[in-house]
């Protein structure tokens, strides 16, 4: 009997966490982009544009990190 519940246990495995670390990763990487560039120019972004542009990857970056966190968990 414990044999058995044994081997279901070690049969079920874990998902994998790989896509979140690559979308963590990635969202990282965005914002050490945006520290770099932001310290450099003086008029970072750009106007309401870039504005728009960079909070729309951030947004979609944070939001992959968060599902991919919820979905591996």
């Amino acid at each position: 009997m414990v044999l058995a519940l044994l081997q279901a246990a070690a049969e079920e495995s874990e998902p994998s966490k790989v896509p979140f670390y690559i979308a963590g990763g990635l969202l990282a990487c965005w914002a050490i982009v945006m520290f770099a560039v932001g310290m450099r120019r003086e008029t970072f972004p750009g106007g309401q544009t870039g504005e728009r542009g960079v909070i729309a990857v951030s947004a979609v970056l944070v939001a992959a990190a968060m599902a991919t966190a919820v979905i591996t968990a």
